[in-house]
């Protein structure tokens, strides 16, 4: 009479052994369309969580599955996914070792002694921290505030967000621009990493812009400079220092951070922080990536009106690596090998045509990390590009300040 519960509860931990790997089997594969996009994009970065799945699957499967082929089944299930996993987990140390090289090399080696005390007495302490992974990153206490209306072109409302440290002060001023392929998002997208830096001592100014397909290149641009005029006006009011700003993006909204930060007539800019940002739109178009879940070229056609045999000009004027001819930012470009939507290999050109024209720049590369891995604040990939981009945040604001008045609590 117990024969058919038993029979069930084989299957079901046979399932979760499959399961397991399932998810677990994303960290290598490569997503075929968007819906798939969002497993790639994850499975790395709870890759603990997947690797405890794993294990417990496996577990059970000594103790609940009594016929052999099931059995076997579900450990070489459960086996391949704990390897998976553990090739992600195993490979931290050797990553942050080569990204802690690649800072020393881009930075200089005594980079770290140029930040003051008391603001690398706030950093993350460890690049990855397993208790942080599973209890969430402290935040800490900020002040925030929301809508602040700074234009209106064309009839369209354009508001920021404000993060501000709990103690009022005079602060360096950190402008977040978000991604969504020019065509989607809003100020609030990343708002756990805006409340981060802010309690890490700076105002954070993360602010909107207008859309493709209705709004083309350089509409956007347009916005950011507009929104950058906003804040160095209304600095005081935000307890700004509008004469040291670093502009930091995500995909689409790293691309308009480089291009505002890159234009000649550009205001003083302390430095510009990529995320996984398109730099070569020609290049881009000319060779999508594979698979393409995007659609690359469709993207492209829908920001700048038409495609690269239309439009070559536009491809050009808005690819921020054409823009390398006088003395620019110091920049952070942090990429993640296995991305599909900006490839790591344009991040990595980048940074050889920064560092060959005589400009200060640091790549960093994630082995496992696909686009947006920092959806998740709190997972493998964004814990180690938070404790380099805080570091980098750091030295090339605080080292340059040295007013008293700004403080970092």
């Amino acid at each position: 009479m117990f024969a058919k519960p038993k029979i069930l509860l084989s299957w079901l931990v046979l399932l979760l052994s499959f399961a397991s790997l399932f998810l677990s089997s994303w960290i290598l594969l490569p997503a075929p369309n968007m819906f798939l996009l969002t497993l790639a994009v994850g499975a790395p970065e709870v890759s603990p969580w997947l690797l405890l799945l794993s294990l417990l699957s496996l577990l059970l499967s000594l103790f609940y599955i009594r016929r052999r082929k099931l059995q076997r089944l579900a450990y070489i299930f459960s086996l391949i996914g704990l390897l998976i996993c553990g090739w992600v987990l195993v490979n931290i140390p050797l990553t942050q070792m080569q990204m802690a090289k690649a800072m020393k090399q881009g930075l200089g080696t005594n980079y770290l002694e140029q930040i003051p005390v008391q603001v690398r007495a706030k950093m993350q302490t460890h690049s990855f921290d397993l208790v942080n992974f599973f209890r969430g990153i402290p935040l800490g206490k900020t002040r925030h505030q929301k809508d602040i209306l700074f234009a209106s072109p064309a009839g369209v409302p354009l508001k920021m967000e404000v993060y501000q440290p709990a103690e009022v002060g005079k602060y360096p001023a950190v402008v977040v621009i978000y991604g969504g392929a020019w065509q989607y998002g809003n100020p609030h997208a990343n708002s756990e990493f805006n409340q981060y830096i802010a309690h890490q001592g700076y105002t954070v100014f993360a602010i909107d812009y207008r859309h493709a397909p209705k709004y083309r290149f350089p509409s956007q641009l347009d916005d950011v400079r507009t929104a950058l005029n906003f804040i160095r006006k209304h600095a005081a009011e935000y307890e700004a220092d509008s004469e040291c700003m670093v502009l930091l993006g995500r995909s689409a909204g790293a691309h308009l951070a480089m291009l505002a930060a890159y234009q000649a007539d550009a205001p003083p800019i302390r430095a510009v922080v990529n995320y996984y940002g398109p730099v070569n739109l020609t290049g881009g178009y000319k060779t999508p990536p594979n698979p393409d879940p995007i659609n690359t070229r469709a993207v492209l056609k829908a920001f700048l009106g038409g495609s690269l045999e239309e439009l070559p000009n536009q491809y050009k004027i808005a690819s921020p690596i054409n823009y390398l001819t006088h003395p620019l930012p110091p920049t952070l470009l942090i990429y993640g090998s296995r991305d599909h939507l900006v490839e790591a290999r344009f991040g990595r050109r980048m940074y050889e045509r920064l560092h060959d024209s005589g400009n200060t720049a640091v790549f960093l590369e994630i082995p496992w990390a696909e686009h947006a891995f920092d959806a998740v604040f709190n997972g493998v990939s964004n814990q180690l590009a938070l404790y380099h981009t805080e570091r980098f945040l750091a030295w090339a604001l605080f080292k340059y300040s040295s007013n008293q008045s700004i403080k970092a609590h």
